[in-house]
């Protein structure tokens, strides 16, 4: 798959975290992976960064009025 979907104005950042980023993630916020909202291991952002199932992404969505939000997602099969 070409990288051009995760370099599309319109996508937000998406990040595959590290097993000890991950962990630190789930620390922080007391929660489990799959507390986590999921997203689908099929989804061109999260293919063009090749995560896999149980893997965290770490997504950053910049807006005018929040500035920037940050978004954990729980890559699940599909």
């Amino acid at each position: 798959m070409s990288d051009r979907v995760i370099r599309h104005e319109y996508v937000p950042e998406h990040i595959l975290l590290s097993k000890e980023e991950a962990e630190e993630v789930l620390r922080r916020y007391h929660v489990r992976p799959n507390q986590l909202p999921f997203i689908l291991a099929s989804d061109p952002a999260i293919r063009g960064i090749g995560a896999k199932p149980g893997d965290i992404v770490k997504i950053i969505r910049k807006s005018p009025t929040a500035g920037v939000s940050i978004y954990y997602r729980y890559v699940i099969e599909g």
